[in-house]
């Protein structure tokens, strides 16, 4: 099991409710992890609709996860 710092941002802040989980997964491939949480706290995006960042900087979604890692899945924004 490892353990990730999840931030949320924008839409994925609003549906789960909260800024910051830690947690624990099996996972070490992002894709699991965020089908977990999709289905965990309801998130209507799909994961080609995201950007990944590991530990502050944008990965590629077929990045192995590691114990510690801090993750964000960044959904699309809009500005004005």
């Amino acid at each position: 099991m490892n353990r990730y710092r999840i931030l949320y941002f924008a839409s994925l802040r609003d549906v789960s409710g909260c800024e910051l989980e830690e947690l624990r997964s099996e996972h070490s491939d992002p894709r699991l992890l965020y089908a977990d949480l999709r289905q965990r706290h309801g998130f209507t995006l799909h994961q080609a609709s995201l950007r990944l960042a590991v530990n502050g900087e944008f990965a590629g979604w077929d990045r192995a996860l590691a114990d510690g890692d801090e993750i964000v899945f960044l959904p699309p924004v809009s500005g004005g």
